[in-house]
């Protein structure tokens, strides 16, 4: 399970498994429940690249975003992963 702590969200933790190159569970922590949960489920069966090229960039508040965070999230995993 790969942790990710976002900041300047609502969501206080982003928890996720990538197995065979493809993202097999996600959960956040904190946040609008219903829109995480939504997002989280949206993203089981896609590569880590995908959610990045997806999301990244996405605005809600002070310059990022839940979906925004996930992408980052995700861009950490690829660089620890390497």
């Amino acid at each position: 399970m790969f942790t990710f702590v976002p900041k300047n969200v609502c969501s206080r933790k982003i928890l996720f498994d990538v197995s065979d190159g493809k993202i097999t569970s996600c959960e956040f922590v904190g946040g609008c429940t219903g829109n995480t949960q939504g997002l989280s489920k949206l993203v089981i069966g896609l590569t880590p690249n995908q959610v990045i090229e997806r999301l990244k960039g996405i605005q809600c508040r002070n310059g990022t975003s839940c979906p925004d965070q996930l992408a980052l999230a995700m861009q950490k995993y690829l660089d620890e992963n390497k």
